[in-house]
């Protein structure tokens, strides 16, 4: 090989390291999985609260069919009856 060539792969490579450096220091990936793995501390740490106000939500919402139910029943004619026939009301 000549002194050329060499030079030339010796450039090339610099070239290429200098691009590697460059995309690293954009996208570090330690960086990237050190905020992953934060993330998800954070996720597990916090489980029980998320857990919590789930809980609190779906009892709420139940809490609200109860009361529309109730309405209903009230207003429904037959529970309003109370098992008696329509003639003996009038």
């Amino acid at each position: 090989m000549s002194s050329k060539t060499i030079a030339l792969y010796v450039q090339r490579f610099k070239n290429f390291l200098q691009f590697s450096r460059a995309y690293l220091d954009r996208n570090n990936p330690i960086k990237a999985f050190t905020a992953t793995i934060v993330a998800q501390l954070k996720d597990f740490l916090t489980i029980g609260k998320k857990m919590k106000m789930a809980k609190y939500r779906v009892n709420y919402q139940r809490y609200k069919l109860d009361q529309m139910q109730k309405l209903i029943a009230q207003n429904n004619e037959h529970v309003f009856l109370k098992g008696r026939t329509l003639n003996e009301t009038r």
